[in-house]
């Protein structure tokens, strides 16, 4: 059965007739999930069941943020907590090889939680460099300030996300670190030339073009493109983000809900698919502002429709896997680093 290019919210816990009904003849290629659709396990389950039951498929892909830190959208009583990706990079600072492990055993916790919801696609890891001065949007999020150990991080996080069976999304290609405004409220513009770019913000990206998955930035680049945003930048995907970083997976936009964008979220959709986004997103789960999306949303077809096979038949089984012994050595290696910071 086909499918459109977009991925759905929904507005709480449980989906509204008008939400089945609109989902059943839209079909959207995925859905994501927030805080408002999570109370319990089984509930959430249900939920990740009656959705794929909508589109009438078993591998239509559930996504959620789950980094850690301020942004994990499961958490205690039900779930633990995660810690921030700049604790790993605190760690790293002292001990690469402790910093690496911290990362991938919090990868590979996370997919344990989510695979057995169903969800399976994180939207982690991030490769945003954040510099002195930006926006406290990205702040601890990150895993360091240099291109090098950021690329590392998220390395070891892709790859214990990969070993519990749940496919990463890099964010915000070609970076957010930098940005002076939080895109959620208004339009970031960052004036770097493109050399320091270059050396910093995208450099973080290239080590991970090869990801399946990967959510665009709602920043401007002047000097790239001093009138749009990443998101719907022709210039920007084409000459950075498929160009220079090299990336040639399932590129989707950020929300497109956010104030960052300008126009109708009709005309931010449409923007983006011309940008060459092959997958609109959707986040906040209101029903007219998805008719709009599905209404210029295309069928999936050609290359776009072959990035996401490729991208979900890189999804692997779990690997075994001790989630006791794995969260007792991740206290341990965040004792360590607490220990190496006091």
């Amino acid at each position: 059965m086909s499918t459109r290019a977009f991925i759905a919210g929904v507005s709480g816990l449980v989906l509204t007739a008008e939400e089945q009904a609109f989902l059943r003849a839209q079909r959207p290629w995925g859905f994501i999930l927030f805080k408002r659709n999570v109370d319990h396990p089984a509930q959430v389950a249900e939920l990740v069941r009656q959705l794929r039951a909508c589109v009438g498929s078993d591998e239509a892909p559930v996504l959620i943020d789950q980094e850690g830190g301020r942004v994990q959208r499961l958490g205690p009583p039900h779930w633990p907590a995660y810690p921030a990706g700049a604790r790993f990079g605190e760690l790293f600072v002292q001990d690469p090889a402790a910093g690496r492990r911290a990362a991938w055993l919090t990868g590979r916790l996370i997919a344990a939680d989510l695979t057995e919801l169903g969800i399976t696609v994180d939207c982690l890891p991030l490769a945003d460099v954040p510099v002195a001065g930006a926006d406290a949007v990205i702040g601890d999020r990150a895993y360091g300030t240099s291109a090098a150990q950021v690329a590392a991080l998220a390395r070891a996080v892709t790859e214990g996300l990969g070993d519990g069976g749940v496919l990463p999304v890099l964010k915000h290609v070609p970076g957010h670190g930098r940005a002076t405004a939080d895109s959620h409220h208004r339009l970031p513009v960052v004036d770097a030339p493109l050399a320091e770019l270059e050396r910093s913000d995208f450099a973080a990206f290239r080590p991970l073009a090869d990801l399946p998955m990967a959510m665009t930035a709602h920043v401007v680049f002047s000097a790239l493109d001093a009138a749009q945003p990443a998101t719907t930048s022709a210039t920007m995907i084409s000459t950075v983000i498929r160009g220079w970083i090299g990336f040639q997976g399932v590129l989707m936009s950020d929300d497109v809900s956010m104030n960052a964008l300008a126009g109708s979220i009709a005309e931010r959709t449409e923007a983006a698919f011309a940008a060459g986004c092959d997958i609109v997103l959707h986040c906040n789960g209101k029903l007219d502002e998805m008719q709009q999306v599905a209404a210029v949303s295309p069928e999936l077809a050609g290359e776009a429709l072959e990035r996401t096979r490729r991208a979900l038949a890189a999804r692997r089984a779990p690997q075994p896997f001790d989630r006791t012994a794995g969260r007792l050595e991740l206290d341990g290696l965040l004792a360590q680093a607490k220990g190496l910071s006091a």
